[in-house]
C-alpha cells in the first residue's frame, strides 16, 4: 500500500479534527491574510485604503471557537442546519469551521441568489440560523419571512451601528455571536472539544444546491467523511503544499472553494482571502501566490485582455504577441508530447531559442502580473480550451485543469504542475476511482461522493448506484497513464437531422481559443439539418476595438449590430470551420445584444450556460437563423 493512500485510509473523521490537529501542530503559523480598512486616525491613512492583515492559527481557533460555542448558547447542536449567504471573505471561513465545531450543517447561498431562491433553499434546508455579509442579504430573508418558519436568527458581519429589526427574527452582529461564545465557553471550556469529539464520519456536515442548468436546485448531501477526504487526498496528491501561499476569491458558496479549504487546513499553507472580483488584478502583485483556482472564463478573459492590448498598441508589438502565443503553444504541446512518449521534455533547438527570446519579450511579464510566483493555477467548473491551457503553459503559468460536480465535493482528477497534459482534467486523486460506461459515462467512485440528493430519493437512485458509483452525466475516455479526458456532457450532446452527432462544448471551446472577442458561445442544432450559434462577446476587448475602427460613441448593442463587428466574426467562424468536421460547422449565427450573465439566469455562479434559458431568451433569434429552411 503506497504512503497516499495509506493516510486516505487513516483519515480523521472530520475537517473539524483537521482543523483542532493543525491549531495543535502550528499555533503560530499563519493561517490567513485578508483585506482589511486602515486605521482613520493613523495618521497617513486616506478614505477608502486597506492592507492586508494576518490571522494565525490559533487567533484563528479563538475566532471559530467563539462561533461555534454562540451557535450552541442559541440551542444549535449536532445536523441541526446554519446558512451562509456571504461574498468570499475571512469571516466566511470562520463561520463555517465555527459551524463544523458546533456539529451543525452548513447550508451555502451564493450572496447572488435573489430572495425567492434564497428562501427555498433555506426552507427545503431547514435552517435555524443564517450568516449574512450584508444588511441586502438580510433583506431578502424579510422579504420572504413567512416561507421560513424555522429560521430564528440572523448573524451580520457587516452590522450597522443600530442592527435593523426583522420581525420574527433575533439579528446579531458576528461580534455580538462570538462575545456570547466566550462567555458559553468560560461555563463550559471544554465544550468545543467534545462537539467535535461527538462528530461521525456519516453525520452531515454541508448542503449545498446545485447550481443546475434546468428546474429547482436539489440539496446535495455531503458528510464530515467527504471533506476529511478531500483535505487529505489534496495534500498527498502534491497538488497543495505546506509552503504554498494560495490566492482564494472563487465564490466560497460553491464546492469548488469550498474543498480548496479543506485542503489547506490539512497542509496548513496561507490563504489569503479577497472574494471581489474587480481587484484580483490589483491582488495578484500584493499576495504573490503560488496556487490559485479560477474557472476557465477567467483565463479567456486574461488572454482576451492581454490580446487586446497588444492589438490596440498595434504594428511591431501586436506581431511579437502573436508570434509568442504561437511559440508558446507550440513549445508547450511539443514538450507535452514528448513527456508523455518518452518521459523527458524535449523540443527542437530553434524552437528552444524561439521560446527564450520570447520569454524575455512577453511571458516573462505575464507572469509578473500573476505576481511573479504562480507554479500553478487550478481550474475548474467548465471546459478550458486546449488552445488557452498551452499558451499559459508556454509562457509559465501552468493551468492545472481538473473535474469534479458538487455531487463529489469537487475534487476528483486534477493535473499535477509536475506533469501536466493540455486537453484532459488529469488523474484520479488517491482514494477516487474513475470508470467510463458503455456509452461513454465517467462514474466515479470514492469517498468525496455524496451521500444522496436532500428528500429526493427517487432522484438519488437515478445517478447513484447501490455500489457507490455515480453517474456524473459527462462523457470521457480515460487516456495514456490513467488521465480523463472530457468529451461534452451527455445531455448537452445533440443529434442532428441527418443523424449527426455533435459535442456543443467542443466546438465552443475551439471557437473561444480561435477568437480573442468571444465572452460566450452556444451551439445548437439539435434536431436541425446544420448548426447554428449565439455568440456573446467581451465587451471591454470589442469595445476597444470598435474606438479604433471608427465606432467610438456607439453602444455595446450598436456596435455589435454593426456590419464590421459581423464581419469581423465572421472571419473567426470561418476559421473554426476549417477545423470541424461538415456537420460541425456554423453555418449562420446572431451576434447578442448583450453578453450572457448571472442576473438574466443565463449563466450559473460557476459561469456555466443555462442552455435551455439562453434558448429561450433568444427563442426569435434562433427561428431567425434557420427561417427560409425546411425547419423554419
Amino acid at each position: 500500500m503506497s504512503s497516499a493512500q495509506s493516510m486516505i485510509e487513516r483519515r480523521p473523521v472530520s475537517v473539524a479534527h483537521l482543523f483542532l490537529s493543525r491549531v495543535e501542530a502550528t499555533p503560530q503559523g499563519e493561517a490567513y491574510r485578508y483585506p482589511a480598512p486602515v486605521d482613520e486616525h493613523a495618521a497617513d491613512s486616506t478614505p477608502g485604503a486597506e492592507q492586508w492583515r494576518s490571522l494565525t492559527w490559533a487567533q484563528t481557533a479563538e475566532r471559530v471557537k467563539a462561533v461555534a460555542a454562540g451557535l450552541m448558547s442559541l440551542g444549535i447542536g449536532a445536523e441541526d442546519r446554519v446558512a451562509l449567504a456571504s461574498a468570499t471573505r475571512v469571516e466566511w471561513v470562520i463561520a463555517d469551521l465555527g459551524n463544523m465545531c458546533a456539529g451543525a450543517a452548513t447550508t451555502t447561498v451564493y450572496p447572488s441568489t435573489n430572495a425567492e431562491e434564497t428562501a427555498f433553499i433555506l426552507a427545503n434546508s431547514g435552517s435555524r440560523a443564517l450568516f449574512v455579509d450584508t444588511v441586502g442579504q438580510l433583506a431578502k430573508v424579510i422579504e420572504q419571512r413567512e416561507q421560513l418558519p424555522e429560521l430564528a436568527t440572523v448573524i451580520l458581519f457587516d452590522a450597522p451601528a443600530e442592527l435593523p429589526e426583522a420581525p420574527g427574527l433575533t439579528v446579531l452582529s458576528l461580534a455580538e455571536l462570538e462575545a456570547a461564545g466566550a462567555a458559553y465557553l468560560a461555563e463550559h471550556p471544554d465544550a468545543i472539544e467534545k462537539s467535535v469529539a461527538a462528530l461521525e464520519r456519516e453525520q452531515l456536515a454541508t448542503l449545498i444546491y446545485t447550481s443546475g442548468t434546468t428546474g429547482r436546485p436539489k440539496g446535495v448531501r455531503l458528510v464530515h467523511d467527504c471533506w476529511a477526504y478531500e483535505g487529505v487526498a489534496q495534500q498527498e496528491s502534491g497538488l497543495l503544499r505546506s509552503d504554498d501561499v494560495q490566492f482564494m476569491w472563487l465564490p466560497l458558496s460553491h464546492v469548488f472553494g469550498k474543498t480548496l479549504i479543506s485542503g489547506q487546513i490539512a497542509t496548513g499553507h496561507v490563504m489569503a482571502v479577497d472574494g471581489r472580483v474587480d481587484r484580483i488584478i490589483h491582488n495578484l502583485p500584493l499576495i504573490r501566490p503560488t496556487l490559485m483556482a479560477s474557472a476557465p472564463r477567467i483565463f479567456e478573459k486574461v488572454y482576451n485582455g492581454i490580446a487586446g492590448k497588444a492589438r490596440a498598441e498595434g504594428g511591431a508589438k501586436y506581431k511579437i504577441f502573436m508570434w509568442a502565443a504561437k511559440v508558446a503553444r507550440e513549445h508547450a504541446r511539443t514538450a507535452q508530447q514528448t513527456r508523455v512518449a518518452t518521459g523527458r521534455e524535449q523540443v527542437p533547438f530553434a524552437l528552444g531559442l524561439q521560446h527564450t527570446l520570447a520569454d524575455k519579450l512577453v511571458y516573462a511579464k505575464i507572469r509578473a502580473a500573476f505576481g511573479g510566483r504562480l507554479r500553478g493555477s487550478v481550474s475548474g467548473s467548465a471546459a478550458l480550451a486546449p488552445e488557452i491551457g498551452y499558451f499559459f503553459l508556454g509562457a509559465g503559468v501552468p493551468i492545472l485543469e481538473g473535474y469534479g460536480l458538487t455531487e463529489t465535493s469537487a475534487g476528483s482528477t486534477v493535473n499535477r504542475a509536475e506533469d501536466v497534459r493540455v486537453g484532459t482534467v488529469g488523474k484520479p486523486l488517491p482514494g477516487t476511482e474513475v470508470r467510463i460506461a458503455e456509452d461513454g459515462e465517467i462514474l466515479l467512485r470514492g469517498p468525496g461522493v455524496m451521500r444522496g440528493y436532500h428528500d429526493l430519493p427517487e432522484q438519488t437512485a437515478e445517478v447513484l448506484e447501490a455500489d457507490g458509483w455515480f453517474h456524473t452525466g459527462d462523457i470521457g475516455e480515460l487516456v495514456q497513464d490513467g488521465y480523463l479526458r472530457i468529451t461534452d456532457r451527455k445531455k448537452d450532446m445533440f443529434k442532428t437531422s441527418g443523424g449527426k452527432y455533435v459535442a456543443p462544448s467542443e466546438v465552443e471551446g475551439k471557437f473561444k481559443a480561435i477568437c480573442p472577442f468571444a465572452s460566450n458561445i452556444l451551439v445548437i442544432g439539435n434536431g436541425r439539418n446544420f448548426c447554428t450559434a449565439l455568440i456573446g462577446l467581451d465587451e471591454p476587448v470589442i469595445m476597444a476595438w470598435a474606438t479604433e475602427h471608427g465606432l467610438a460613441g456607439k453602444s455595446y448593442a450598436e456596435v455589435v449590430a454593426d456590419p464590421q463587428v459581423v464581419a469581423l466574426i465572421d472571419g473567426f467562424v470561418k476559421r473554426l470551420n476549417g477545423e470541424l468536421q461538415r456537420w460541425q460547422t456554423i453555418k449562420k449565427f446572431t451576434l447578442l445584444p448583450r453578453d450572457l450573465d448571472v442576473e438574466h439566469g443565463e449563466l450559473t455562479p460557476s459561469l456555466k450556460i443555462k442552455r435551455p434559458v439562453v434558448e429561450k431568451n433568444y427563442a426569435e433569434a434562433v427561428a431567425g437563423m434557420y427561417a427560409g429552411t425546411n425547419e423554419a
